[in-house]
């Protein structure tokens, strides 16, 4: 079970790899915006919307990797002083009452959200804008996938570790190790 889940690890591995890159794409995008605003008053639209396109695949594509190398955000309380069987319990019903139904909802809701924005190819957002709506509208299906798969190459190291078998469920390597 370990083997197939650090296979399962393998999408998240590479889109974090290559798409920490966002960030500083990200930042020249908002420091571009904020100078051509505050210091030459103007402003250029797809220039505005490519800050939410770029944010939106950095937070959504990334929330694999970020749940891959704990860095995701939970209530250590319980979590840090527990025994690695504990914490393998806590994982279990983090993904099976938190992450599951998370997942489920967003993809049964999302689903028609996103194909009715393929099927008339959405357009900007906002006039003058990046005629590519329908992309963005993906990053909610691209999301569930990947945190799906994610949680379950979780769920499985945590069985491991439940069946007596010393696996970390977590990558927590540094990103040049990936």
């Amino acid at each position: 079970m370990t083997a197939i889940s650090r296979l399962l690890d393998w999408p998240s591995r590479l889109i974090g790899r290559w798409l920490i890159w966002l960030v500083a794409v990200l930042v020249a995008l908002q420091f571009t915006n904020v100078v051509l605003r505050y210091v030459f008053s103007s402003s250029d639209i797809k220039l505005q919307e490519s800050v939410i396109y770029t944010h939106a695949v950095l937070f959504m594509v990334m929330a694999g990797y970020a749940y891959l190398t704990d860095d995701h955000v939970r209530v250590d309380i319980f979590y840090d002083p527990a025994s690695p069987r504990k914490r393998a319990v806590i994982d279990i019903l983090g993904i099976l009452f938190g992450v599951t139904p998370l997942c489920v909802m967003l993809g049964w809701f999302g689903w028609p959200f996103v194909l009715a924005a393929w099927k008339i190819r959405e357009g900007a957002m906002f006039f003058g804008g990046i005629p590519a709506a329908y992309l963005l509208k993906s990053m909610i299906a691209v999301f569930v996938v990947l945190l799906a798969v994610q949680a379950l190459a979780i769920l499985l190291r945590s069985i491991v570790v439940l069946c007596g078998e010393p696996v970390e469920p977590f990558d927590r390597r540094n990103q040049a190790d990936v």
